[in-house]
C-alpha cells in the first residue's frame, strides 16, 4: 500500500513537471515570436535640428521685432509630421509646414520674437515641438538680450 501511494505520487510530480515545463517553452517561443516581428518594424521618423539654440545677440527696444530659423532634418525612414510648435510665451510665435516631411528632407521652423511692451533685459524662451518622429517632443531654445 506504501509502496502504491509513493509511485501514485511520483507519477502525480512527474506530470507536473511536465505541463511546466511545456508552459515554459511556450512562453519562450511567445517571447521570441514577438523580437522578431518588433525586429521587423525599422519604418519611422526622426527629426534632427541643426541648432536646439539660438541667440539673438543684444537689440534696442526701439527695435525690439526679431526673427530666427531653426532647420530640421528627418534622418528617418518614414514622412515626418510636426504635430504642434509651442512657445513658452505669447511674445514668442512659431509656423512651420503642416506637409509631411520626407525621410532625407529639411524643413524650417520661422520663429518670431516680439518685445514690444516688454520690460528690457535678458530673456530666454522655449519653444516645444511635437512631432510623429522616434524622438516625440523636442525642446529648442531662444534667448537674447534687449536693451533701452
Amino acid at each position: 500500500m506504501c509502496m502504491k501511494r509513493t509511485l501514485i505520487v511520483l507519477c502525480m510530480a512527474l506530470c507536473v513537471s511536465v505541463g511546466v515545463q511545456a508552459q515554459i517553452q511556450k512562453q519562450k517561443t511567445v517571447r521570441s515570436e514577438v523580437k522578431v516581428t518588433g525586429a521587423g518594424a525599422e519604418n519611422y521618423a526622426e527629426i534632427k535640428f541643426d541648432t536646439l539654440r539660438v541667440n539673438l545677440g543684444k537689440f534696442p527696444s526701439s527695435s525690439p521685432v526679431r526673427k530666427c530659423k531653426y532647420t530640421f532634418t528627418n534622418v528617418g525612414s518614414a514622412p515626418l509630421i510636426i504635430n504642434q510648435a509651442i512657445a513658452s510665451c505669447g511674445c514668442t510665435v512659431p509656423n512651420y509646414s503642416k506637409q509631411p516631411i520626407k525621410p532625407g528632407e529639411s524643413g524650417v521652423i520661422d520663429v518670431t520674437y516680439d518685445g514690444t511692451d516688454k520690460i528690457a533685459g535678458h530673456f530666454l524662451k522655449t519653444i516645444t515641438i511635437r512631432s510623429n518622429a522616434r524622438n516625440e517632443v523636442v525642446r529648442l531654445t531662444l534667448e537674447g538680450t534687449m536693451t533701452e
